[in-house]
C-alpha cells in the first residue's frame, strides 16, 4: 500500500530508496540498501525477509532481474508482494503479483526501479519516472525525492499521506567517515510527509553536507580575526567548539572556512 523508487547514482557509488505511503512507519518496513552492493523495497504485504535475503543475493554479484526472481520464486506469498531492485551496475527490476490491489504497477530502467499499489492511478509511477529521468546529475538523495514528490503529486497513495522516508548508502560517506549510511531520514506520522522530508533533506544537507572546496575562505588575516573574536564573544575558546555546539562539525575544514558556517556564525551575534 505503497508508492516507491529504488535507484544508483550515476557515478555508481551511491544506492538508495525513497518510499511514501498511506501507513505509520513506511521507512521501517519497506527500504534496505549497501553500499556498492545494492538496494531495494518490499511492498503490499511486505515480505521483510527480502531485505536479507536480496542483498546477499546481489553481494554474490546476482543482477537485479535475476534477484527479483529469485526472492518472489521462493515466496508462496509472491502473489501478493510488490518489489523493486537495483544492483551495483545495470538495469533495475521491478516485480507486482496478481493479487495486489489496484492501481498497481511499476517500471525499471538502467539504475531504477519504481513500483507502487493501492495508487491512484499508472500516472503516479509515469511521472516517478520522468522526474527521475529529468535530474541526472542531481545528488541521490535529491533525485530519489523529486521522483517521490512527483508521485505524491500525481495522487500517490489513493488512501491518503502519511509516512515517507529516504535511505541513501555510499561507502564511507556516513557521520564522519565512519559509516556507509549517508542519508537516513523518516518521517513516521505526518499529514504531508513527503513535503516534509524535503525539508529534513534541507536540514541534512546543513548539517551534514560536505563543504564544497571551491568556495572555502581562507582563514587568515582580517577574516580570521573576526572569526576568533565572534567565537570569543559566544563564549567558546576556537571555531570547532562553537561548530560542535551547533552541529555542524562535518563542515569544518582546517585553515579554511565554509561560507555557510560563516553565515550562521555572523548570524548567532
Amino acid at each position: 500500500m505503497t508508492f516507491s523508487i529504488v535507484g544508483r547514482s550515476a557515478d555508481g557509488l551511491s544506492l538508495g530508496v525513497a518510499v511514501a505511503s498511506k501507513f505509520l512507519a513506511v521507512g521501517a518496513a519497506v527500504p534496505a540498501a549497501e553500499a556498492e552492493v545494492g538496494a531495494l523495497a518490499t511492498q503490499s504485504f511486505a515480505n521483510l525477509a527480502y531485505r536479507v535475503q536480496g542483498l546477499a543475493m546481489l553481494r554474490t554479484g546476482t543482477v537485479a532481474a535475476d534477484t527479483v526472481a529469485g526472492l518472489t520464486a521462493a515466496d508462496p506469498g509472491r502473489a501478493t508482494r510488490q518489489l523493486g531492485v537495483v544492483g551495483r551496475d545495470g538495469a533495475g527490476a521491478t516485480f507486482t503479483g496478481d493479487e495486489c490491489f489496484a492501481w498497481a504497477g511499476g517500471v525499471a530502467g538502467d539504475g531504477y526501479a519504481i513500483q507502487g499499489n493501492i495508487l491512484t492511478g499508472p500516472q503516479v509511477v509515469r511521472d516517478m519516472e520522468a522526474a527521475w529521468l529529468a535530474a541526472p546529475g542531481a545528488p541521490l538523495a535529491r533525485r530519489l525525492h523529486a521522483a517521490l514528490a512527483a508521485g505524491d503529486r500525481a495522487g500517490g497513495d489513493s488512501r491518503g499521506r502519511q509516512s515517507a522516508a529516504l535511505l541513501v548508502v555510499r561507502r564511507g560517506a556516513g557521520y564522519g567517515g565512519l559509516s556507509d549510511v549517508e542519508v537516513d531520514l523518516r518521517v513516521d506520522d505526518d499529514p504531508d510527509p513527503v513535503t516534509r522530508l524535503g525539508g529534513l533533506i534541507d536540514l541534512w544537507e546543513l548539517y551534514f553536507g560536505r563543504p564544497d572546496p571551491a568556495t572555502l575562505l581562507p582563514l587568515t588575516g582580517a577574516l580570521a580575526g573576526e572569526v576568533t573574536q565572534r567565537v570569543t564573544a559566544l563564549g567558546f575558546a576556537d571555531l570547532a567548539g562553537w561548530a560542535g555546539v551547533e552541529n555542524l562539525e562535518e563542515r569544518l575544514v582546517d585553515g579554511a572556512i565554509d561560507p555557510l558556517v560563516l553565515a550562521r556564525l555572523r548570524a548567532a551575534g
